[in-house]
C-alpha cells in the first residue's frame, strides 16, 4: 500500500483522498501524536500552507472579472505607500500573483535565525520557537520584503517565489473591498464553495480533530518538535489556511469546472511562467496554480504547501475526473550533507510513488 510505505519510510502520519470520476478513496497511515500513538484519520483538519495561494489568487480574479481590479494595473496605483515610486509603477497585480515581481522573500528578515537562507547550513530553528505566539503586522512584513534587495526585475523570468507578493495581494483585497482579505476570501471563496472544514484562522489553534505537526528543520530539531499551536500571522493570505483533504478536492473540482472563477479567468490562472521555488528548483507557475505531468499521463493542476510541521499537495487532472489531496504531519526531514545540501531520504521516494499511484492509478 503506497500510503503505508510513506509512514514506514519515516513519516509519523499522513492521510489522503483520491477521486476517480464518482469513486472516492480515503485513507490514512501512522499517528497524529507520536507520544500517545493516537492514529491519524482521513477527516482531520490540517494546515495546508501555500495551497492558500490558490484561494487568494481566485479572490483577486473574481474582483478582476467584476472590473474592480486590473490584472495588468500597476500595484502602485492601489498601494502607493507599500510599493512606492518606480517599482510601484513597474510591478503589476499579475506579477504579484505569478511571482515575477522581483520582490524579495520577507521570511529571513522576520525570522532572524533564518537570515542565511537559502544557505541552510547557516540557519538555525530557534526563531521558529521565538515566534510561536508573535502577532506580526502584515505591513511590517511587506516592508521587509520591499526594502530588501530585489531578487529580479519586474516581469523578469524566471521569477522568484516570494510570500511578500501574496501579503501584498491580501492588502490589495482589503483596499478594494473595504473588508479584511480573510473575511473576503471566507465569504466569496470558502463559503461559496461549500467548504465546511476550511478556514483562515484568527488564533494559533487548529480547531476540531487534527494532528500534531512535527518540524525537523533539516535534522536540527531532533526529535522533531510539535508546532501545531502556532500564530499564522507571519504568513496570512499566503499560507495560513486550515482545511481537509475532502474540502481541498472539492475546491479544486469546482475551480476547474469554472464555478469559482469564470472559464476565462481559469485560463489566465493556467498561463505559466518559470519561477524559482524556495527549494531552488525552477517550476512552471501560473496564477496561484502549477501543473504536474508525467509523459503520456495528462496534466494535473493544483498547488502544494508547507508550514512549520505540516505539508499538503492537492492536484486535479485537467478534465476534472481524477484528483488527489495528500496531507503529511512532518516537514524538512532531509538532513544536510557535509556540503550543506539536503540528503535524499526514503520518505522522498515513498511520497513520489504515492503521488504517482494517486494521480495515474
Amino acid at each position: 500500500m503506497a500510503i503505508e510505505n510513506v509512514h514506514r519510510a519515516g513519516m509519523p502520519g499522513l492521510f489522503a483522498e483520491v477521486r476517480d470520476g464518482d469513486r472516492v478513496w480515503r485513507g490514512a497511515a501512522g499517528v497524529a501524536d507520536v507520544a500517545t500513538g493516537r492514529p491519524v484519520t482521513a477527516g482531520m483538519r490540517h494546515r495546508v500552507g501555500s495551497i492558500t495561494k490558490t484561494f487568494t489568487a481566485a479572490a483577486v480574479l473574481q474582483l478582476a472579472e467584476a472590473g474592480r481590479i486590473g490584472l495588468d494595473t500597476p500595484v502602485g496605483r492601489y498601494l502607493p505607500e507599500l510599493v512606492p515610486g518606480a517599482r510601484g509603477d513597474a510591478i503589476t497585480v499579475r506579477m504579484l500573483i505569478n511571482h515575477t515581481s522581483g520582490l524579495a522573500e520577507y521570511l529571513p528578515y522576520a525570522y532572524p535565525s533564518l537570515k542565511a537562507l537559502p544557505v541552510l547550513a547557516d540557519t538555525s530553528p530557534e526563531s521558529l520557537d521565538d515566534n510561536r505566539f508573535t502577532q506580526f503586522d502584515p505591513v511590517d512584513l511587506i516592508e521587509m520584503g520591499v526594502t530588501a534587495p530585489a531578487v529580479g526585475a519586474p516581469a523578469g523570468t524566471p521569477g522568484v517565489y516570494s510570500n511578500t507578493n501574496y501579503l501584498l495581494l491580501g492588502r490589495l483585497l482589503e483596499q478594494v473591498t473595504g473588508t479584511t482579505a480573510e473575511r473576503y476570501i471566507t465569504r466569496n471563496i470558502i463559503e461559496r464553495a461549500g467548504l465546511r472544514d476550511t478556514e483562515l484562522p484568527a488564533g494559533p489553534y487548529v480547531s476540531g480533530p487534527h494532528s500534531q505537526l512535527y518540524e525537523a528543520w533539516f535534522g536540527m530539531i531532533d526529535p522533531p518538535r510539535d508546532y501545531s499551536v502556532y500564530d499564522m500571522s507571519w504568513t496570512g493570505p499566503s499560507a495560513s489556511l486550515i482545511s481537509t483533504v475532502a474540502d481541498l478536492n472539492r475546491f479544486y473540482r469546482l475551480l476547474l469546472a469554472g464555478q469559482i472563477v469564470s472559464p476565462s479567468s481559469l485560463a489566465q490562472m493556467q498561463l505559466t511562467v518559470p519561477v524559482v521555488s524556495h527549494e531552488g528548483r525552477t517550476i512552471d507557475y501560473g496564477l496561484g496554480l502549477y501543473p504536474m505531468e508525467d509523459p503520456g499521463q495528462g496534466t494535473f493542476w493544483g498547488n502544494g504547501g508547507t508550514t512549520w510541521g505540516a505539508g499538503a499537495l492537492a492536484m486535479i487532472r485537467a478534465d476534472g475526473e481524477r484528483q488527489m489531496a495528500v496531507a503529511v504531519n512532518m516537514q524538512r526531514w532531509n538532513r544536510l550533507d557535509s556540503s550543506g545540501k539536503p540528503q535524499p531520504h526514503p520518505i522522498d521516494d515513498a511520497l513520489a510513488t504515492l503521488y504517482r499511484v494517486a494521480m495515474y492509478g
